[in-house]
């Protein structure tokens, strides 16, 4: 302990006397209040004790303070704090997974471009460039960046039937408007939309996928279906043979990865290994699979005599780079900037903040020991779709399933995304001419086998028991994404949110009894929840209706440790209703009230200011 003298005090004995003496003083021992009362401190060992002591302080501050923070370059160019210590081992263990991760982002990003309404290329143009960027700024090595259901059904919503130069642009703008956040830190936005809401919208999207491949899946070749009836008798049976033949293929390789052995032994865990294998590569066997009985069937007769509907072809798929396309021209129609916006509209801000939702949520899911730079992942997150943008991809975020995969297989540092982004480019560079051979009911299969497993309604039952508010607002948020889109449940959501916390602020739970303290009775008021301004009306109006209840006759004690962002407003309605009591003769006592907001308040007569019960009655306390 620090003490903020280096002398002691000499205390004198008596008066001075006959000859001007002094009597000899005597030296004042102070004892460390927090020692074993052996050390003392005295005027001539109170130097060296006093180093001693300072020694003790420096030596705890050193052991226990936080570490110094990196610099900012390091913060957000994060690969330069570990790639000096990149060893053999983790190059190895990143390159395992990052091919593991390319063999599933393959079949993913053409499923997903599809749903999105686009062309294969275009899926795969997400994958390549948002693996590689995310390899220098990326703080969670299991995140991997790319297409997703989310963002596809997303894209689809606010750009269906329309230019694909209009997607490009959406890139960019998401990409823009999640730097920004990044920039200001406004990731706490995030934080108002709270998890059943997450999770309505999530099972929402979820389901919105699977009724959009149903078609693909059973062949029905009719934009729109007049009626049930129709819906059926336009079924081509070799499309539903296969598509539900892929789907049920799909979710027996799903299950491999669960094989339990008896037998804990050398050949079971390489057997165990190799099924795991299989199993995340479902996907990719799935579509190479379906694509060369395609291939084989066109070789040996024709085209035409395929019985399934197919991919669109790509005739070159290498990636460019080129500004993204602000003006353009589309069916002798001129698209300016302001054009595109008003094509987009509210899609310019719901989608960068889905994308930030979902990478945040991710990130908290795979960060170790609980430290997340929401703002730096929201940068990275921002650089992603801003390049994407200059190599005609279309909005990406993280996806839990690829995360899981990189989990599970092993990764150790960001760095796998360059394996992964190169497994991709090859695929653009060498398989584009056998896109076409893909047939569409097994990509829907791929689809609804990855995000069946995302609808969760388990909170029917738990919300409906423990929280009816979020049980409506689940349900709420849940009905409105199948109902009036994606967008409209998030926002409804967040709305229903938002009532709920300006309700709470506005009317804070307040507890009022009648306490006793030793012969003394008075009326305790005390908030069982912060009170903001916005509470300080209930506040009062709790305040009165106790004075009425209780006929005056007991001084009113406020518990004050609960006030937040004390005011001007605070200090009108403490003066109003001191000034009530004051006419009654009734005491107002604030406890627990901070000495600056003590400061705020004028000098009234019946205002005391306490801390302990003790102190309530001080007149009682001294008799």
């Amino acid at each position: 302990m620090r003490w903020p003298w280096k002398r002691t005090f000499s205390i004198a004995k008596g008066r001075i006397g006959a000859g001007g003496k002094r009597p000899e003083a005597t030296v004042a021992t102070i004892y460390d209040p927090n020692g074993d009362g052996e050390v003392k401190y005295t005027e001539k060992n109170g130097d060296d004790c006093y180093e001693l002591s300072h020694s003790l302080e420096m030596d705890m501050q050193s052991r226990y303070s936080a570490p110094k923070q990196a610099h900012w370059l390091l913060r957000r160019i994060f690969i330069l704090t570990w790639i000096r210590s990149y060893d053999r081992s983790q190059a190895f263990a990143d390159l395992i997974a990052g091919i593991t991760l390319g063999l599933t982002i393959i079949p993913q990003s053409i499923a997903y471009a599809a749903l999105a309404g686009l062309s294969s290329e275009y899926g795969l143009y997400s994958a390549f460039i948002g693996s590689i960027i995310y390899v220098f700024f990326g703080t969670i090595p299991q995140v991997s960046i790319g297409p997703t259901s989310l963002m596809a059904i997303m894209t689809l919503q606010f750009c269906a039937d329309k230019p694909v130069q209009i997607v490009i642009v959406l890139a960019f703008l998401a990409g823009f408007v999640e730097l920004l956040m990044g920039v200001f830190q406004l990731g706490f936005i995030v934080s108002f939309i709270p998890a059943p809401v997450t999770k309505a919208f999530t099972s929402g999207t979820a389901v919105i996928v699977v009724l959009a491949q149903i078609k693909s899946l059973l062949g029905i070749r009719l934009k729109k279906v007049p009626s049930i009836g129709d819906y059926f008798t336009n079924i081509h049976l070799s499309d539903a043979i296969l598509g539900i033949t892929c789907i049920c293929l799909l979710l027996a390789l799903r299950l491999l990865s669960q094989v339990k052995f008896k037998q804990d032994t050398p050949l079971t865990q390489r057997l165990k290994k190799v099924l795991w294998y299989i199993s995340i590569s479902r996907n990719a066997l799935i579509v190479f699979f379906s694509g060369l009985m395609v291939y084989i069937w066109v070789h040996k007769s024709s085209m035409e005599a395929v019985p399934f509907a197919l991919s669109s072809k790509v005739a070159s798929a290498m990636p460019s780079i080129k500004l993204p396309p602000f003006a353009f021209e589309h069916q002798n129609r001129t698209y300016v900037f302001t054009d595109i916006l008003h094509e987009l509209g509210s899609g310019v801000i719901l989608v960068p903040i889905v994308a930030v939702l979902a990478n945040v949520a991710i990130a908290k899911a795979f960060v170790k020991d609980g430290k997340l730079d929401a703002s730096q992942e929201m940068l990275t997150l921002g650089l992603c779709n801003l390049a994407g943008s200059f190599f005609s991809a279309m909005p990406t975020c993280g996806a839990f399933t690829r995360s899981a995969v990189s989990q599970a297989s092993g990764v150790r540092t960001p760095m796998a995304g360059i394996y992964t982004g190169l497994i991709v480019l090859s695929a653009l560079s060498i398989l584009t001419p056998y896109f076409q051979y893909i047939p569409r009911s097994s990509l829907a299969a791929v689809l609804i086998a990855a995000v069946v497993f995302m609808i969760d309604l388990t909170p029917i039952k738990e919300l409906w028991r423990t929280n009816k508010k979020d049980f409506f607002s689940w349900t709420g948020s849940l009905v409105m994404c199948l109902v009036a889109g994606v967008e409209m449940g998030l926002l409804f959501g967040i709305v229903v949110s938002m009532i709920c916390i300006l309700l709470r602020l506005g009317n804070p739970r307040i507890e009022v009894s009648l306490k006793q303290w030793e012969s003394q009775y008075y009326v305790h008021i005390e908030p069982q929840s912060d009170i903001f301004y916005t509470g300080v009306d209930m506040l009062r109006t709790e305040i009165v209706a106790a004075c009425q209840l209780y006929r005056n006759d007991f001084p009113i004690v406020v518990q004050c440790s609960r006030f937040m962002q004390f005011d001007a407003t605070f200090v009108e309605m403490l003066n109003a209703v001191a000034k009530e009591l004051a006419n009654d003769n009734v005491v107002l006592v604030l406890q627990h009230m901070s000495l600056k907001q003590q400061q705020m308040l004028p000098v009234t007569s019946n205002i005391r200011f306490c801390n302990e019960d003790q102190e309530l009655f001080p007149q009682e306390a001294k008799q």
